[in-house]
């Protein structure tokens, strides 16, 4: 006898034992009627075990991690900084510095090489482009940035351009995404 057909005649005899509530109603309809089983019904609702006693001794299979722990394509520093360098040098070769002019160039001029460095499909790392302008006037100026990165997949590249009246600074940052 297999274990679905004992599983099944314990069923019975339970519902044997206690009657069947569901279809008889209350429980004071069923204290009333309980001497009477001719008349009662009873219901079997079964559902098969689908689990069968080799599938527990089939060891696990083990995978693999799927997730990709490093960049396929290292952020390529020199084809960036000379994207930079070409975008700076069309835009501002003959610009005079002024004021509202170099305040929106520098919004055009990061798109652009936003886009362009874009082009360059790198998977997984995310662009950001910060473009400076500013006045010569025989002045010193310093820029620096700080940031918090991992040193073996996140880098940057950056390009200084100077004409007679302006300078401009542009860095590209490559963050690698896990």
């Amino acid at each position: 006898m297999s274990s679905t057909d004992l599983a099944r005649d314990r069923a019975a005899k339970l519902l044997k034992k206690r009657g069947s509530l569901s279809s008889q109603g209350t429980s004071n309809e069923y204290n009333l009627h309980a001497h009477r089983k001719q008349g009662s019904i009873s219901t079997i609702s079964f559902m098969e075990d689908h689990t069968n006693q080799e599938h527990h001794h089939k060891p696990a299979v083990k995978m693999e991690n799927t997730y990709q722990l490093g960049p396929t394509k290292k952020f390529p520093v020199g084809q960036i900084t000379q994207i930079i360098s070409d975008v700076l040098q069309s835009y501002l070769m003959d610009e005079r510095y002024e004021v509202e002019l170099c305040r929106n160039m520098t919004k055009t001029l990061s798109d652009v090489v936003k886009a362009r460095v874009k082009e360059l499909q790198l998977p997984r790392y995310k662009i950001v482009c910060l473009v400076n302008i500013g006045e010569v006037k025989n002045q010193g100026v310093k820029m620096s940035s700080r940031c918090l990165w991992d040193p073996t997949n996140d880098t940057f590249a950056t390009y200084e351009f100077t004409n007679g009246s302006l300078f401009a600074t542009a860095s590209v940052y490559g963050i690698y995404m896990e």
